[in-house]
């Protein structure tokens, strides 16, 4: 009876509200995380060309990084007022937004790893034989995937968090809930919406940085490497007599 009645007192938490609204809350959190997976994955495919186009001509890494740096410092509800004329009120219109702030983050963590790459890689590839394209797939990209996956962490988390501002087009997931909690003051399902978008963002923030590890060994390695190193020198130096 105290379950059911914390609906009806408007309680912050109300395990009868999770109860009866779970198919809600499933179907908010699924379109959350396919709108985040959408925009995340299109951001990636319009970034890399971007990144590889300002790292090949140097003229044009001005101009693109400030285009998507101006991107990102529109404010969401204009950004949105302005690609309506062209989407209209659909999940496209939030999708394109949220790619579009994207494109700060992935395009700089993309240039600044292919940048990292160490000349001596590139003239060993070229030496054995390999052209351009391979070169970027076998050598370059792999070793700039630190940085690369560094920023997917970052968009994603972000794109979690933004993808609630897509409530004001009914295609927010969660946001959508947490609007129409805070339109009728509904504390449990604000609360719970807000709980599980968090909870989403650590999520797949503890996700890619598992398959950052996984496909980044080396790092691991070179980190151990200096930690001994480190050690080792502090050792020494303590070891040296006064």
């Amino acid at each position: 009876m105290a379950q059911q009645n914390c609906l009806v007192t408007n309680d912050w938490i109300c395990g009868e509200y999770l109860r009866t609204r779970s198919q809600e809350l499933i179907d908010a959190t699924l379109q959350h995380v396919g709108i985040t997976l959408a925009s995340v994955a299109i951001g990636l495919a319009v970034s890399l060309p971007l990144a590889l186009l300002a790292r090949r001509w140097r003229f044009l890494a001005g101009p693109i990084l400030g285009v998507t740096t101006v991107l990102y410092t529109v404010p969401s509800l204009a950004m949105f007022s302005l690609l309506l004329p062209f989407f209209g009120l659909s999940v496209s219109l939030v999708v394109t937004g949220l790619v579009l702030y994207s494109l700060t983050v992935l395009v700089r963590n993309i240039l600044a790893g292919l940048q990292a790459v160490p000349e001596e890689a590139r003239d060993a590839a070229k030496g054995m034989g390999y052209g351009p394209v391979r070169l970027l797939w076998e050598v370059e990209l792999p070793l700039a995937l630190p940085a690369l996956l560094a920023g997917v962490r970052i968009t994603t988390v972000s794109t979690v968090a933004l993808t609630t501002v897509g409530a004001i087009v009914d295609y927010g997931g969660l946001g959508s809930l947490i609007l129409d909690g805070l339109d009728t003051t509904f504390k449990a399902q604000v609360l719970t919406a807000s709980v599980l978008c968090v909870l989403l963002a650590i999520v797949a923030d503890v996700l890619l940085l598992g398959l950052q590890r996984l496909l980044t060994p080396w790092t691991r390695v070179h980190r151990i490497r200096t930690s001994r190193a480190a050690r080792k020198a502090a050792v020494a130096k303590v070891a040296e007599p006064a």
